[in-house]
């Protein structure tokens, strides 16, 4: 299959060139992201790979269509970005790769707790200019919290596992569906207003569908502990930035490490240091000293490359001999339920 490949770094074509050594698959590489004004690019090709920030709104799959696309596959979890009804209606199918390695995901997510929570930029740049002062980097035990972790699924159950087990944490989980093998290992599942309210750290693992759209919001902020930790390496949006910003400013929130942004389309896997950066809510989130942020790089391992690679290719091979993808995504997935 002749595939075009969107949002391309050096280290996507080093894993899917690795992964297609067969040459099942004939893949041609674009820097550029994948929208209504690049989306001609891909005519002629039978399938477009995309990754997280690539927009299929109903003007780019139109395009798509019209150039004789017939399959996405997207290099992430996610599916945010895809109007799958209209995807659909056209008659192109959707795969992602659900779970390409959620222990990368799962140990960047406790590394960003502990590097926000025990001050450890901010030590590490002290120590470069010599500065060995030990002020203003009081940190707390992990073992003494309540963490909250929403979402359940491969990421969330690790992160679970890991601050119940290895920590020793008080966890309550909220999802829809409770995993047996946490609640045996002590992980309270309840509902999510009452994690908000109980924990002293919530951690965020969920899809962004209509109903986690802004769950962190001005509302569910005010509801929760003075001093709230928040971590977010899942999806931007989970989290209304401007509301968070008010909570930073107040004191209600002490503290947030994010992976993700709302608005990451414009800023992140790109070298912007030799720019001025446009967005405002951004840099004010940069001004405060408890804001720990990175730029999307919770997936980034070779383990999860690897596997990512394999599973898109395999299920563009599957499209290819005519069977269903067990990657398949449709929009049932995310119609609310009834």
């Amino acid at each position: 299959m002749r595939v075009a490949v969107f949002s391309t770094k050096a280290y996507d074509r080093r894993f899917l060139d690795r992964a297609n050594a067969g040459g099942d698959h004939v893949l041609d590489y674009f820097e550029a992201r994948l929208d209504a004004t690049t989306a001609a690019l891909a005519a002629g090709y039978r399938a477009v790979c995309v990754f997280v920030n690539d927009r299929l709104d109903a003007a780019t799959l139109g395009i798509l269509a019209a150039g004789g696309a017939r399959a996405i596959a997207l290099r992430c979890a996610g599916y945010n970005n895809v109007d799958l009804a209209e995807a659909e209606r056209l008659g192109i199918t959707v795969v992602r790769v659900p779970a390409y390695s959620p222990e990368a995901v799962a140990e960047f997510t406790v590394g960003l707790l502990l590097a926000l929570d025990r001050n450890i930029p901010r030590a590490w740049s002290r120590v470069r200019e010599n500065n060995f002062a030990l002020d203003g980097l009081m940190g707390r035990n992990l073992s003494s919290r309540t963490v909250g972790v929403v979402g359940t699924g491969r990421i969330g159950a690790l992160v679970a596992r890991s601050l119940r087990l290895g920590f020793g944490c008080r966890v309550l989980a909220s999802d829809v569906a409770q995993d047996t093998g946490l609640v045996a290992i002590g992980v309270e599942y309840v509902s999510r207003d009452a994690l908000l309210r109980q924990a002293d750290i919530v951690t965020l693992h969920c899809p962004l569908t209509p109903d986690t759209r802004y769950l962190i919001d001005a509302a569910a902020i005010a509801a929760a502990r003075d001093g709230l930790t928040i971590v977010n390496t899942s999806r931007g949006a989970l989290i209304d930035t401007a509301a968070l910003i008010e909570g930073l400013k107040s004191r209600k929130i002490g503290g947030v490490a994010l992976d993700v942004y709302e608005q990451e389309a414009d800023l992140f896997f790109e070298d912007l240091s030799n720019e001025i950066v446009q967005d405002d809510v951004f840099q004010r989130l940069l001004t405060f000293p408890n804001v720990l942020i990175t730029g999307h790089q919770a997936f980034l391992t070779e383990e999860a490359l690897s596997a990512i690679a394999q599973t898109t290719l395999a299920s563009l091979s599957q499209i290819e001999a005519g069977q269903v993808p067990a990657n398949q995504v449709t929009p049932e997935l995310v119609r609310p339920s009834p």
